[in-house]
């Protein structure tokens, strides 16, 4: 059965037979076409910058496969960008989000410094030398890599309780995410020495939320009087979308329209940051269902970004990943056909599945078929029953009944799409570089970008 995927295809391909411009330059604005189509050189007042990790144009062609019609991106398709870090051609998150951060490349690992250890700054913190008020969400700890790029400077990305350090200290007004672990200390279960960020971060202004209700209840908090807000939903990351369910924790959308509902409250706009995580963490796992899942939950955090920008008209959203992740790709076999659909019906992560196996692992065709929907073949169960690391084995069977395949457990080289929604957002067409990313953004805020 025919599957709809022709409209990322057909626009990657016009992107990449044009002239490669860099995006950073001035270029010819759009006339009179409205903030939702491209729009000249109308004034921007906000940033929303939306970062599905190990997102590429295979995961945006099997997403529109798994939805069975569009994304809400895709008609804002602008161009597609180069990834590779200062020592590596693949990149890591931390050299990824540094550079969309800061346009400087540093080696993989690091979070802003260049490859020589001088500290560099962020699109974020120039937002905020501008008046802006400034957040950061994520479905990982708060304080990992693609939103630590924001804010902190660090040799390590591993270094998480120093990021936490330094995100206390800081001028960001919002923090949402995971890893509570990461502020508390070590007597009360964490992983700080003796500092117990949240307590300090309270008595600096901020508001702690710990549970998706807290989070609901507190937009009306402040940032022109100097109020923040603080909500860690988990001791490490959040849930996989697949199993939100089951817990207290917000969604993605709802961190993002909580982000935006207290950041708005600044007269000379914001600056926010938002990032899908565990996309990547799916495509390490060669999880399919995982991936679409928390694609799906993404994109729920796109509308609400866009919904705002509509009605705001003074609100640009980017939307691109930081690199692709597992080489996921769209069909495998011999033209077996697309069918990325059937993953609806899959109700946990193969993570999940492998821990609900017995010893001998005898029940492994009535556990995955109890989560899939799907009946296993005499071999696939034996593939799984034999394999080394068996929740990689499910995650395979499952891909393979859904015609998506990998090729690697790690990230790749792959070029990124860039989607852009709202004022100047024509700005971003064309084949380029991620640091081009963060430079585009000064010019169209006019603030200064000084790395």
């Amino acid at each position: 059965m025919f599957k709809k995927i022709g409209a990322v295809a057909l626009s990657t391909g016009l992107v990449l037979s044009a002239v490669s411009i860099p995006v950073f330059a001035d270029k010819p604005e759009s006339p009179g076409k409205g903030h939702g189509n491209g729009n000249g050189g109308k004034k921007v007042e906000n940033i929303i910058y939306m970062i599905p990790d190990g997102f590429s144009a295979d995961y945006a062609s099997n997403y529109r496969v798994y939805k069975g019609e569009d994304a809400v991106w895709d008609a804002h398709l602008k161009g597609m960008y180069t990834t590779h870090s200062a020592n590596a051609d693949i990149t890591d998150s931390a050299a990824a989000g540094t550079a969309m951060a800061t346009g400087v490349k540093t080696d993989n690992g690091v979070i802003g410094l260049d490859p020589e250890g001088n500290e560099l700054s962020t699109i974020l913190e120039a937002s905020e030398e501008d008046g802006k008020s400034s957040g950061l969400v994520a479905t990982s700890t708060i304080t990992h890599a693609t939103p630590a790029s924001f804010v902190a400077n660090v040799e390590d990305r591993n270094n998480q309780t120093e990021i936490a350090r330094q995100y206390i200290s800081s001028e960001v007004d919002v923090l949402l995410g995971g890893g509570q672990n990461m502020f508390l200390p070590e007597a009360d279960g964490g992983n700080q020495e003796e500092l117990n960020l949240i307590e300090q971060a309270q008595e600096s202004g901020f508001t702690y939320t710990e549970t998706r209700e807290e989070l609901l209840e507190s937009t009306d908090i402040d940032v022109e009087e100097g109020e923040k807000l603080l909500g860690l939903f988990a001791e490490d990351a959040l849930s996989p979308e697949l199993h939100r369910d089951q817990t207290e924790e917000p969604s993605l959308a709802e961190m993002t329209e909580a982000s935006i509902d207290v950041l708005n409250q600044d007269k000379d706009g914001f600056f926010l940051m938002v990032e899908g995580s565990q996309i990547d963490w799916a495509g390490h796992a060669n999880d399919a269902a995982w991936a679409m899942s928390d694609v799906a939950a993404f994109e729920e955090a796109v509308e609400a970004a866009m919904e705002f920008a509509k009605q705001d008209g003074k609100t640009l959203v980017i939307v691109g990943g930081d690199h692709d992740t597992g080489g996921m790709t769209t069909g495998s076999g011999a033209y077996s056909g697309l069918n990325a659909d059937i993953l609806n019906n899959v109700t946990a992560t193969g993570d999940f599945m492998a821990a609900q196996l017995n010893e001998d692992r005898s029940n492994a065709k009535e556990i995955v078929e109890e989560h899939t929907n799907l009946t296993l073949t005499e071999a696939e169960v034996q593939s799984i029953q034999n394999a080394s690391d068996a929740a990689l084995a499910i995650n395979h069977v499952v891909s393979d009944h859904a015609s998506v395949g990998w090729t690697s457990t790690n990230h790749t080289g792959a070029d990124i799409p860039i989607y852009a929604y709202g004022p100047q957002s024509d700005k971003f067409t064309g084949f380029f570089d991620n640091t081009d990313i963060p430079k585009t953004l000064a010019n169209i805020l006019k603030v200064n970008l000084d790395n």
